[in-house]
């Protein structure tokens, strides 16, 4: 099925007419790289947490979009989700990146999952609930995807909280310095280097010069 090319601006208003006041806010921005300077575009959208899904399927009409990463951050006392995507992936000169912000309280870290809608999510959905303690309700797999089994629960290495990696868990490697008992490592020997010592040489042309010149 082939979808009608919607300009930045236009893709923002499709979203502020379907969902109104639900969209909290909205941002497009522009940059120009390359020697033709062609521009590409950047779509933030800020969402409440229901509209999620919603928004997801809403820019599926528009055109099947590429997912690249759930990434996360902890605000204090929220934490941020933002979905990059982009719509348009391949397309010459027209790929657009979308990405769906959405801020939830630590007093109720859940989202729904949108695996569902793009089946790779989940790995990233995953990655989450590891790092960030964000719980994805409806995952189709929540095992531990980077963290090993026996990593101690309740803790989440990208929380700024009381939840973050404890001190007694932070191995500062910096402070062993080098060991004393072992040799320094062999530096590799410097390319020799040619110096012009303004010297004749017995190349042919040189040869004739010389020759030009007692003849004159």
């Amino acid at each position: 099925m082939t979808h009608a090319f919607l300009t930045p601006d236009q893709v923002v208003e499709r979203f502020t007419t379907k969902f109104g006041a639900a969209i909290k806010g909205t941002r497009v921005g522009e940059r120009r790289e390359g020697k033709r300077k062609e521009p590409s575009y950047n779509i933030w959208i800020d969402l409440e947490r229901d509209l999620l899904k919603p928004a997801i399927s809403t820019l599926m009409e528009l055109d099947y979009p590429h997912l690249s990463v759930i990434s996360g951050s902890d605000l204090g006392d929220s934490v941020l989700l933002l979905y990059h995507l982009t719509i348009y992936y391949g397309r010459v000169k027209g790929e657009y990146t979308v990405t769906f912000s959405v801020l939830i309280p630590k007093d109720d870290l859940t989202i729904p999952t949108i695996s569902d809608l793009i089946p790779g999510a989940v790995f990233s959905e995953r990655e989450k609930q590891e790092f960030l303690g964000v719980r994805v309700s409806g995952i189709p797999d929540d095992r531990r995807l980077f963290l090993p089994e026996d990593f101690p629960e309740g803790i989440y290495p990208w929380r700024k909280d009381g939840t973050g990696i404890p001190d007694s868990m932070v191995k500062d490697l910096w402070a062993m310095k080098r060991p004393t008992d072992r040799p320094a490592p062999p530096l590799p020997e410097a390319p020799a280097c040619e110096v012009d010592t303004g010297e004749a040489t017995n190349s042919p042309r040189d040869q004739d010069s010389r020759k030009e010149g007692s003849q004159s």
